[in-house]
């Protein structure tokens, strides 16, 4: 799945749209994406000013959508249907290393269980196989009303 593609499930935009290709794609189990890490990210500004190093909140926002990614393409719905995954909780986070400007970020989430309206997703995240960071993601799917 390229960026267009990716951008007609993901609401995000630039500059937090953190996917930027799913290699893999098994709809009703698991997801492997990836985001490139660059210089150039504008939250370098300020974390930090010469040791750069990429925040764990925007590697956990990253699994977190690569898993709406999974949600929305299972279901078979985007944003436009009125339907969007929030971010309702992540438990059991555990950073193994920094990821710096260079690494390309790779983004694996995998349903752990659906009950009603909540998900729940194993995500983890690699650079050059090493693992990152791991936590377990829930996110709500929720129809809402455009204005």
């Amino acid at each position: 799945m390229r960026i267009d593609e990716i951008k007609k499930l993901l609401p995000h935009r630039y500059p937090f749209l953190l996917v930027d290709r799913v290699v893999e794609l098994e709809l009703g189990k698991r997801i492997v994406a990836y985001k490139n890490i660059t210089a150039n990210e504008e939250v370098f500004n300020g974390h930090f000013p010469g040791e750069s190093i990429f925040p764990g909140v925007m590697i956990i926002e990253a699994m977190a959508q690569a898993a709406g990614l999974l949600g929305f393409a299972t279901v078979n719905k985007q944003p436009e249907d009125n339907a969007l995954y929030l971010f309702a909780g992540v438990d059991g986070v555990r950073f193994k290393r920094p990821v710096v400007p260079g690494d390309r970020l790779m983004l694996e989430a995998a349903i752990d269980s659906t009950k009603r309206n909540i998900w729940r997703f194993k995500c983890r995240s690699t650079v050059d196989g090493q693992l990152t960071c791991e936590a377990t993601i829930l996110c709500a799917l929720q129809g809402f009303v455009k204005e």
